[in-house]
């Protein structure tokens, strides 16, 4: 408790000498990014200190302790009602902090030896401040999910990792990346878990007061080709508004273009013998060669988060037009110089094995371009492989008009990719990991 509270106190003293007691419309853009990097490390310390209190009242207010449970006693249901009502959270919130408390708290064995917390990697990092409770707790969840399938030796080194991956991702960031993780520990697990997807694939279309709603629940494989045509389709419209003048652009919300290429596909399918994908649609689906010829292991899709089956990938194979990982033959050409300045579709897929969608937010491949780390024009940088990222459109701008700049280690799939902040958001300038390189163990 001591070691928690010197890091509150460190934290409220950060706090102030980012310039948290000056009113917030007077601070510099550099301020407020140290203001709100400040309040976010304060919460994470906050959260740290009272995540084993948490532990502790869920402890004492154990089922089986019936009226003489601390909550009960209390005038609570349960402890995470407590928790909820005095902490002002969510219920969900207060279980995932009871959650991590008792994942990070200190054991003993029944003679009363230490052990070391059963999430050891993960206490460690909730105590520095660097993780927060609900990343923690979505980490705990997972490693004991697979902790009766999975070597402990394995679960120890995957949360060692994830513990350094997680710490400022965003939460789709996370999912994806423990998505991802649990397919990579127990590739046998991913097949059972597609099946009941699968299952559970649903659509159902209603009308009332005019409208017609579809509700739709689909697996990996069967949403695949459906995102990756309509996002083509929508993608089309977005990069022609880009070089439209005012009064040729396409003024359709994205929601709107999404739905007119629903109804755009089932008009040509009505009078089609098959159901075309829209221009230049492809679904790309990255594997190894030997996890697809063994038929074990575990496929990506680009612009899907959830890996499939190598099963999976057979069937979408045969039912939809699918690229393999397979890159770079003899009748292509990856590198090109000062040649062209616009990368070639070859190799944007062979960038998209490494980078995985935009380096920068994590959207899908068929939403980007790809930017030239050393500029064209400025830096004379070539079109090539080992000078290419790949960047949505806003990210892209973000990049030129921010002063973000980009580092490339490789082109190959498991090359990695940082980004630069500018000086105003980081005096130091360190680099940061990007692309989907954040979304991987190394072993």
């Amino acid at each position: 408790m001591t070691n928690s509270l010197v890091g509150i106190a460190e934290a409220l003293e950060a706090l102030a000498a980012a310039g948290a007691e000056r009113s917030p419309e007077s601070l510099t853009a550099a301020e407020l990014v140290a203001v709100n990097k400040a309040y976010g490390a304060l919460r994470r310390r906050v959260d740290a200190a009272f995540a084993p209190v948490a532990a502790e009242i869920a402890r004492q207010s154990r089922r089986e302790l019936g009226k003489q449970s601390f909550a009960k006693r209390q005038g609570f249901a349960s402890p995470a009602a407590l928790i909820s009502t005095t902490s002002g959270t969510g219920i969900g919130e207060a279980l995932r902090i009871v959650q991590v408390g008792e994942a990070t708290a200190p054991r003993m064995t029944l003679t009363g030896d230490p052990l070391p917390a059963k999430r050891q990697y993960v206490a460690a990092s909730v105590a520095r401040g660097d993780l927060g409770v609900t990343p923690a707790a979505a980490i705990v969840t997972l490693l004991d999910r697979l902790a009766l399938r999975v070597d402990p030796a394995r679960i120890d080194e995957a949360e060692r990792q994830l513990v350094e991956l997680a710490p400022g991702m965003r939460p789709d960031e996370l999912s994806k990346l423990l998505a991802r993780v649990e397919a990579h520990l127990d590739p046998d697990g991913v097949e059972p878990q597609h099946e009941d997807a699968r299952a559970q694939r649903s659509l159902v279309i209603q009308e009332r007061d005019g409208m017609v709603t579809l509700t739709a629940k689909l697996d990996a494989e069967t949403a695949a080709p459906v995102k990756t045509a309509i996002e083509a389709m929508v993608t089309q419209v977005l990069r022609r508004n880009e070089h439209a003048s005012t009064d040729e652009r396409d003024l359709r919300s994205v929601k709107q273009l999404a739905a007119d290429a629903l109804a755009d596909l089932c008009r040509h399918g009505l009078s089609c013998d098959r159901v075309p994908t829209g221009p230049a649609t492809t679904v790309v689906v990255r594997m190894s060669l030997e996890e697809l010829q063994s038929g074990i292991g575990a496929a990506t899709i680009d612009g899907l988060d959830q890996p499939v089956s190598a099963g999976a990938v057979r069937r979408l194979a045969a039912d939809a037009q699918v690229i393999p990982c397979v890159l770079g033959g003899e009748s292509e050409i990856l590198d090109w110089g000062r040649l062209k300045r616009l990368f070639t579709p070859a190799q944007k897929l062979a960038l998209a094995g490494r980078d995985g969608g935009c380096i920068f937010c994590g959207a899908p491949p068929g939403w980007c371009i790809v930017h030239h780390a050393k500029w064209w024009e400025r830096d004379t940088g070539p079109t090539d492989l080992e000078n290419g990222v790949l960047l949505c459109t806003g990210c892209h701008h973000r990049v030129h008009d921010d002063g973000w700049d980009v580092e490339i280690e490789s082109t190959g799939p498991t090359g990695r990719v940082w980004l630069v902040p500018p000086a105003w958001i980081d005096p130091a300038r360190t680099p940061r990991l990007a692309g989907s390189s954040r979304l991987a163990l190394t072993a």
